[in-house]
C-alpha cells in the first residue's frame, strides 16, 4: 500500500509519479495499490500525514512504514527504500 504526496501537475511530481509506476509495474506488477494525493486540493493531509517535502511516498504496507522523498528516479535507492532489494553492507 502506497501514497504518493505531490505538488499538482509540476515536472517534478509528474516525473515522480511516471517512475513510481514504472517500478512498481516492474517489480510489484499486481501486488500493490498506489494511491496519489495532490496536497494542493488536499491539504488537510499534509499535517495528518506530517509530509515536510514533496513529492513523498509513505509505504505503509507491508510494515514497517518507510518514507521517500524526491522524485524516485534513482530506481535502486526505491527499490531499497520500500525493502524490496537488500541495502549494500
Amino acid at each position: 500500500m502506497l501514497k504518493l504526496y505531490v505538488t499538482g501537475a509540476t515536472t517534478r511530481s509528474l516525473r515522480a509519479i511516471a517512475n513510481l509506476k514504472a517500478i512498481c509495474e516492474q517489480h510489484l506488477k499486481g501486488r500493490y495499490h498506489l494511491e496519489v494525493v495532490d496536497i494542493y486540493r488536499r491539504p488537510e493531509l499534509v499535517r495528518r500525514d506530517q509530509i515536510v517535502a514533496v513529492p513523498t511516498l509513505i509505504k505503509k504496507l507491508p510494515v514497517p512504514l518507510r518514507l521517500l522523498v524526491g522524485d524516485l528516479t534513482r530506481t535502486e535507492l526505491v527499490l531499497q527504500g520500500l525493502g524490496l532489494v537488500a541495502r549494500p553492507s
